[in-house]
């Protein structure tokens, strides 16, 4: 199970937005911590997570993550979690004063780009600080992959 994660080297990825380059401009990436019940960490740990329609907003001061499906763990019983509960994101201050800033700038927004557990064990998110595409702008980001797909298929012809 052990993929290529954003945590580096002996991390394991458990949810990823795939979406996420496709929709947005990412202008900054940060590291955040995630607190969550033990019924989440057991769900998240069988590679049970969605964080496709999750976003994370400002609220009293701190970060939470919204939107983000962790299933029900089964053998948890009665002493379970809400699936789409929100999700207090762990930063120090400064970070948070610092993205609070940058979100206030019109058209900016924070999405959870991954999350997943780092070499110690502990589960993280990637949030990406992005600017929305338009449609036009998403037209040639897919013109220039193609073109560097060409390119490479006509250097690897070459030889």
């Amino acid at each position: 199970m052990a993929k290529a994660s954003p945590g580096g080297e002996g991390s394991t990825t458990v949810a990823k937005n795939r979406k996420a380059g496709r929709d947005y401009f990412i202008d900054e990436k940060i590291e955040a911590g995630i607190a969550l019940m033990g019924s989440e960490v057991k769900s998240l740990r069988a590679g049970r997570a969605s964080i496709n329609e999750a976003y994370a907003a400002e609220l009293d001061g701190d970060f939470w993550l919204l939107n983000c499906h962790i299933p029900e763990y089964a053998p948890s019983g009665r002493a379970g979690h809400e699936p789409t509960r929100r999700r207090k994101l762990l930063m120090h201050r400064r970070q948070i004063s610092k993205l609070i800033g940058t979100v206030q700038t019109k058209g900016v927004t924070v999405i959870p780009l991954a999350i997943y557990f780092n070499a110690r064990g502990i589960a993280k998110v990637l949030l990406g600080v992005g600017r929305g595409k338009h449609k036009y702008d998403k037209r040639a980001s897919e013109k220039a992959k193609d073109w560097r797909r060409d390119q490479e298929r006509l250097m690897r012809e070459k030889g």
